[in-house]
């Protein structure tokens, strides 16, 4: 796992076991509970698609990183919330690494297509 996501994970952890929301973002986020979290996924997500569809220099590209760095981290604080990690993530992609994008598709269940 990247040593990144390692140590954002740590830190989310952290703040979710023992951060006042008064002082720490995150803490803010699992006090407020899942509904609020699932709502910065939401606003992150549409943020990160806009900011692509402009995508034409530089500057806009820096401006696409961005927003996916949010969008990251709040699906970070997502999956801390529901007791997964990013290394979960990391290992459902690693399963799929040999599998053709349509067969792993096909493979799911069809209510969560």
């Amino acid at each position: 796992m990247s040593e990144v996501l390692a140590q954002l994970e740590s830190v989310l952890a952290e703040r979710k076991a023992n951060g006042e929301p008064g002082s720490s973002y995150v803490a803010q986020l699992h006090h407020k509970g899942l509904n609020k979290i699932l709502e910065k996924v939401g606003e992150e997500a549409t943020e990160t698609i806009l900011a692509a569809k402009d995508v034409h220099c530089a500057e806009d590209k820096a401006a696409l990183i961005a927003e996916t760095a949010d969008l990251w981290f709040h699906s970070m604080v997502m999956l801390s919330h529901l007791d997964c990690s990013s290394e979960d993530v990391l290992n459902e992609l690693s399963r799929r690494f040999d599998l053709s994008g349509l067969e792993e598709k096909a493979s799911r269940n069809p209510t969560t297509k």
